[in-house]
Order: structure tokens, then C-alpha cells, then sequence
């Protein structure tokens, strides 16, 4: 397989979920609890009740006032179809039960390949970040190659080495990104801080480090979060009607779908704007 960089245009083909091209595996492999975000229980491996004959949710337009906002939000990167199409080469769960239970824990790690394919094509268009192509086009190409691989040597990889492996290269560019906003312009912020609830309206939060940060519920309405890094950010109910994230890097669709906000806030251009959203 090519491992070529992904354009833009590809970037919506691959590493974003076509659930036309699906058997709904995050509909069946996946567990959740109830809560707030889900409506009811349901275990790992266990079809929704919400999922149709046809692979698709019955309730997708209605997600949010059903409560199922955890699944509005999620996303897979394009996991699922290559699961589906590709690794099972279009056999379904539903009418091949001797593989159903091995797709249902190829997925998950399908899930995070992808999205780290994701984190490193951003970093790969990103212009401050040219002194690094070299390395993050190989691991790149690295990571693309496992997930092509057979169903049985997936379920060997060490997600967690691999990982580590990705997020070095990965912090290398957020260093370079945040590198053009001044030494005075940037927040003394640190990875995983808890800003559950903070009133950030109209903050500068220009080249701020917010890895991993608690943004639940956060007021970051006009706020300015350009060259901010926000990976695994938990954006959950934070209002950033308004704010300012472009240039911001490694923002998902799962975490703006997570947030809350309107027609005036401002999002890097690879991401749409939720249907939920004012």
C-alpha cells in the first residue's frame, strides 16, 4: 500500500468514519455505561438497540435529545471502514460469526492507528514543523503499514509502545508550532490541567499547552486559542461560541462535537461544524 501523505481531500476519505462503507462496529464492539452521555448500558461485542439492518443508527439524527450524546461525539478516523472493507475484506459480522468476536478487537486498535494517522498527517501539512518531516513522513508510513496487516498481527501490536513512539514526534511539533507565538503570548499552562468548569471568556490563550486539559464545561466564549495545542483535551459541554481555534493543532471532530458553540467560532479547516452547534 501507498505511503504516500494524505491530502486534504483524502484526509476526509480515510481518516474520517463513512458509516455507508461500516457493519457498525462502534455500534457492536464497543461497551458503554449509563450516564449522561449514554441512555442505557450496553456490553462490549453487544449490537445496539438503535442499530438498523443495515449497519446504520436509527436514532443519528437524534442522537443528543435520545442520550446518546457520547455517540454524537465519537469518532473513529476512518476505522471502521477499513476494518470492514479492507482487514475483513467486506465480510459482515452479522453472517460470519466465526470472525465477529476477533473484528470486534481488531477495531479498537484499528480505532486509535487511525487516529494517530490523523495527528501525524496534521503535523505533516503543518509549515513549522518542516525540520521534522523526514522523521514524522516514516512514522507515518510505519503506522499507515500496521494497519494494512492481518487480523492477528493487529491484535499483537504493543498500542501503547507504538504510541509512545508517535506522541515524541508529536510533542516535537507542538514545541516547533507553539515556537512562533512569543514567550510572553504563551500560557503557563501544563499538560492535563484542570479547567473544569473555569471562566476563560475572551482568554489569550495563543501557543498555550493544554494537552490532555480538563475543559469540561469551561466559558471559552471569544477566547483565542490559535497555535494552542489541545490534544486529548476533554472539550466536553465547554462553550467556544466564538473562540478562535484556528492554527490550533491536533483539535479532533470527536472534540468539537463534544463542545458547545455557534456560527462565529472559528475552526481549522479540516473540521466541520456539528449540526448540534447554535
Amino acid at each position: 500500500m501507498s505511503s504516500a501523505v494524505l491530502t486534504e481531500d483524502n484526509i476526509l476519505n480515510n481518516l474520517r468514519a463513512d458509516c455507508g462503507n461500516c457493519f457498525g462496529l462502534c455500534c457492536v464492539a464497543l461497551p458503554y455505561a449509563k450516564s449522561a452521555d449514554f441512555a442505557f448500558d450496553k456490553d462490549g461485542g453487544t449490537p445496539c438497540r438503535n442499530l438498523q439492518s443495515n449497519y446504520l443508527c436509527g436514532i443519528h439524527e437524534n442522537l443528543r435529545n435520545k442520550g446518546f450524546r457520547g455517540c454524537s461525539a465519537y469518532e473513529c478516523f476512518g476505522a471502521g471502514q477499513k476494518v470492514s472493507k479492507i482487514t475483513y475484506n467486506g465480510k459482515d459480522w452479522r453472517t460470519n460469526e466465526d470472525v465477529s468476536q476477533e473484528m470486534f478487537e481488531v477495531y479498537p486498535i484499528m480505532q486509535q492507528l487511525h487516529e494517530m494517522l490523523w495527528y501525524l498527517n496534521e503535523a505533516l501539512m503543518n509549515d513549522a514543523a518542516k525540520s521534522i518531516n523526514t522523521e514524522l513522513r516514516l512514522c507515518f508510513a510505519e503506522t499507515e503499514e500496521l494497519t494494512y496487516k492481518s487480523p492477528e498481527f493487529i491484535k499483537s501490536i504493543d498500542v501503547s509502545e507504538h504510541r509512545t513512539k508517535v506522541n515524541k514526534l508529536l510533542t516535537r511539533t507542538s514545541e516547533l508550532v507553539r515556537a512562533q507565538v512569543t514567550k510572553k503570548q504563551q500560557k503557563n499552562t501544563r499538560r492535563g490541567m484542570d479547567y473544569i468548569g473555569a471562566k476563560l471568556k475572551e482568554a489569550d490563550l495563543r501557543g498555550a499547552n493544554l494537552r490532555g486539559a480538563f475543559l469540561i464545561a469551561a466559558d471559552l466564549r471569544n477566547a483565542d486559542l490559535r497555535w494552542s495545542d489541545v490534544i486529548g483535551a476533554d472539550f466536553r459541554d465547554a462553550d467556544i461560541s466564538g473562540a478562535n481555534l484556528t492554527g490550533s493543532i491536533f483539535l479532533t471532530q470527536a472534540q468539537v462535537n463534544a463542545a458547545k458553540g455557534n456560527k462565529h467560532t472559528k475552526l481549522p479547516g479540516t473540521l466541520t461544524r456539528p449540526a448540534h452547534w447554535e
